[in-house]
């Protein structure tokens, strides 16, 4: 861990005051009514289509398109083989800007095989299947263990970003001799994108910012800010601000303690590592981020939602500026895996686990 520490006050962070800690509140009035559209065995993650098709993920490996209205489901053949073991899945499933010209997909899981890691894979989606599959780019090192992360999302200059987990061995997310603990700016071949910040500082070419645990939502705003969410410890799951080069503190750090009840020093101990907006104790086991961007929830629009697996609701967050803040929790009365904003502004949620819903949101007015 040395070369990271030595390296974690190389810049000031972005935002190094303490981060509002969200503690026991109230649910707020569901401003939505809720359709069950489908069922899904342990589903993972979703991505709509330009045409309001919808892509599924489920943990063991099985991809599927659903009709606009939920009645035709179809699985698509040649789906990457997966080690579903543990914190295993099929993971993340995102679709290219260009879709509607090129019909690429992008699919991150953890590649079959122990130790193993993520996989980034391109394909494009004809009909029912993937055709002319090409593994983009692997994590390393391989090793056992959960926290794989694997979020996409493709910032406003066309790079495509992947965060990844320190796979539950704490040192990885601030040793610059790999990418675990890290989030990725690559090109769309899945090759180090140009200009990144830590290339000439001993990191992989590759690395955007490190010190991350288990980043498991990963967004832009609509001032074009890369967002991400973590799973914390025992608390301390959090909400930060991705600026590039910086050091988010993991494991130095955290507004949550080991499971076993060893304390870790809170981030106001080490200011010049990176503070995160918002942070929750006790813990809410973030799964997702989106940020809203449509017009059927008027009051939503710029702000984040975040599915929670524990907590078994569903957070709106205000990212603000200078500062950001839990604005309201929704009870869902299940864990909820995934969330994902249709073409016509209505929000799809997942709920986690065997015989899963997957539920529209519309406003309730």
């Amino acid at each position: 861990m040395a070369a990271g520490l030595a390296l974690a006050g190389m810049a000031m962070p972005a935002f190094a005051a303490q981060a509002p800690i969200t503690g026991e509140r109230p649910f707020s009035a569901k401003p939505f009514v809720a359709k069950d559209v489908a069922r899904f065995d342990s589903p993972w993650a979703m991505a709509f289509l330009p045409d309001g098709r919808l892509l599924v993920t489920e943990k063991a490996g099985r991809l599927f398109l659903l009709s606009h209205d939920g009645g035709k489901r179809t699985e698509i053949a040649a789906a990457p083989v997966v080690n579903s073991d543990g914190q295993g899945a099929l993971g993340e499933v995102a679709v290219d800007p260009n879709f509607a010209r090129n019909g690429l997909i992008y699919i991150s899981y953890s590649a079959a095989g122990s130790p193993n890691g993520i996989e980034l894979m391109r394909a494009r989606l004809v009909g029912n299947r993937l055709v002319e599959p090409k593994i983009l780019y692997k994590a390393y090192p391989q090793l056992s263990g959960g926290h794989y992360a694997g979020r996409i999302a493709f910032g406003p200059d066309g790079h495509l970003f992947l965060s990844l987990g320190e796979r539950q061995k704490f040192t990885p997310a601030q040793d610059p001799k790999g990418v675990l603990g890290k989030i990725l700016r690559l090109d769309r071949n899945g090759r180090a994108a140009a200009g990144n910040p830590l290339a000439d500082k001993g990191f992989d070419a590759a690395v955007w910012s490190f010190g991350h645990r288990n980043p498991l939502g990963l967004a832009f705003d609509l001032e074009g800010r890369l967002w991400d969410v973590e799973m914390g410890p025992k608390g301390g799951d959090e909400i930060n601000l991705i600026e590039p080069g910086r050091n988010y503190g993991w494991p130095i750090v955290s507004n949550g303690d080991h499971y076993d009840g060893r304390p870790i020093p809170d981030h106001p101990t080490r200011p010049d590592l990176e503070a995160p907006r918002v942070s929750w104790n006790p813990a809410i086991s973030p799964s997702s981020m989106i940020v809203y961007r449509g017009k059927m929830f008027p009051s939503w629009r710029g702000k984040a939602l975040v599915t929670a697996l524990s907590g078994k609701m569903l957070l709106l967050v205000d990212l603000g500026t200078d500062s950001s803040m839990e604005v309201a929790r929704y009870s869902m009365g299940a864990r909820i895996r995934s969330a994902a904003e249709a073409p016509d502004g209505s929000v799809y949620v997942l709920e986690d686990g065997k015989d899963a819903k997957l539920l529209r949101l519309t406003p309730a007015d």
